[in-house]
């Protein structure tokens, strides 16, 4: 079935790139990211229906079938997914994207008719598998299958350098000869390569590499394009890869760090030796809700510091229904936010925009952090890494030279947390123990609940 000539075609496929651009410009604002997804999504089903009218294809209704077999589980996965494990759902989704490009590229060996195609190929192959497996290995890491510490052995080093050697003789083979065997060899390389690449990163840095490997899907997906000879997959491609790698480099600066830092921070000295730490068994200061309630009463100027266990614990309308409380008396109430909260970035923004919390109230690191010296309070609620002074006092630290939140700058600190275990990272937490911090321990939503219910008998 063809109905639709090479022209239409085209400028189907203009206008659905188009769409993508706009949909990313418009994610970078909560306030209309919703509609910008909405239009991506418009302009992906755009290009399918484009392609599907103006190709003769073969086997249409398993074409068919596979689509509405992937929109059902897609549908599915993507409603009951919790906020909290948005970061996993996107490891997934980007897992799987790599691994299509690679499948593409697999098949499309037959079809190659010069070296530039096979090498094209090559390329692809390589980058999807490590896409997949790495995203994968991610995922296992932020749902806590696999240790979120650095995962290394003695001769990975020299494992690595030899997989990645092979890979190159194996696309040199692939090039050369156009056998198909040198292609599988090829993707068993970089699935392999994928899951050493990720395994040796610590749980401090795995949002970043989540972006990294996002920007490898888009190349992996830009290069299929170049393979099947379609204008609209290597824009995609590129857009995907473009700004995942801006983002990377973004979040890596962020976080005082390089990417090579960071991809090839097993070789380390200090990553090999590290470990998790155990929750100290000193004493700390802590107090009841009703006495956050009375802090809350003398302050002037409060900041919120939401993190992973605000999220894990469904306390964000609460946090918002607090901070809008204490406007409302006159208290100058904002939401400071750390680049990487929650386990990958604008987690805590979608979150908080969830919640209704104005835009203009969330302020990021670089410009909360000089208000901490005139805060009369901070609320911080399920963060833990984010405001560690470890971050600053001990190079042998995983997140040693990582920008924080400079909460200890203010008069008083209130810790909303479960427990007292270390955070991501695995490592302790200083600030417990220092003389103006408290710590409220148990559920945040519920803690935070019994806050309300004081400042509101006390309003």
């Amino acid at each position: 079935m063809k109905l639709l000539p090479p022209e239409v075609v085209t400028v189907c496929y203009i206008l659905a790139a188009v769409m993508f651009i706009l949909a990313l410009k418009g994610l970078s604002n909560p306030r209309i990211a919703r509609r910008a997804n909405l239009l991506g999504a418009a302009g992906a089903a755009l290009a399918i229906l484009a392609f599907g009218l103006g190709t003769e294809l073969r086997n249409l209704g398993w074409i068919l079938a596979a689509i509405a077999v992937g929109s059902v589980i897609a549908v599915i996965a993507a409603r009951r997914v919790q906020m909290t494990q948005m970061p996993q759902l996107v490891a997934v989704f980007n897992g799987v994207g790599g691994g299509a490009a690679a499948l593409v590229a697999l098949v499309e060996i037959a079809h190659a008719e010069n070296p530039w195609t096979l090498g094209v190929v090559a390329f692809t192959v390589l980058i999807g598998g490590v896409s997949l497996t790495g995203s994968f290995v991610t995922f296992g890491k932020l749902q806590g299958i696999i240790t979120t510490r650095a995962v290394t052995f003695p001769g990975l080093r020299v494992l690595m350098v030899a997989l990645v050697l092979a890979a190159i003789a194996a696309g040199a083979a692939l090039v050369v000869t156009g056998d198909a065997l040198y292609a599988y060899l090829l993707l068993a390389a970089g699935l392999l390569l994928g899951v050493l690449l990720v395994l040796p990163i610590g749980g401090a840095d795995v949002p970043i590499v989540i972006s990294l490997l996002n920007a490898f899907t888009g190349l992996a997906v830009a290069a299929s394009g170049l393979v099947l000879s379609n204008v609209l997959l290597l824009i995609a491609g590129t857009l995907v890869g473009a700004s995942g790698t801006i983002l990377t480099m973004a979040m890596a600066k962020a976080m005082g760090r390089t990417v090579a830092g960071i991809v090839f921070g097993a070789f380390r000295a200090h990553v090999a030796g590290s470990s998790a730490a155990a929750a100290s068994d000193r004493p700390v200061r802590t107090m009841e809700a009703d006495d956050v309630a009375i802090l809350l009463d003398y302050a002037q100027r409060v900041v919120i510091v939401p993190g992973y266990g605000l999220a894990v614990a469904g306390a964000h309308h609460a946090a918002a229904e607090l901070a809008e409380i204490l406007r409302d008396g006159g208290v100058d109430v904002v939401f400071g936010i750390h680049p990487v909260a929650g386990r990958m970035p604008g987690h805590m923004n979608v979150l908080l925009a969830e919640a209704n919390v104005p835009y203009d109230a969330l302020i990021e690191m670089d410009e909360v952090n000089p208000r901490f010296k005139t805060t009369d309070l901070v609320l911080v609620i399920g963060a833990n890494d984010v405001v560690n002074p470890a971050a600053k006092t001990s190079p042998g630290s995983p997140i040693y030279g990582m920008p924080i939140l400079t909460v200890a700058d203010a008069q008083q600190v209130v810790f909303l947390k479960r427990s007292l275990n270390p955070g991501f990272a695995g490592i302790e937490n200083e600030l417990f123990y220092d003389p103006k911090v408290s710590i409220v321990l148990g559920d945040a939503k519920q803690t935070l609940t019994k806050v309300l219910s004081s400042v509101k008998s006390t309003a």
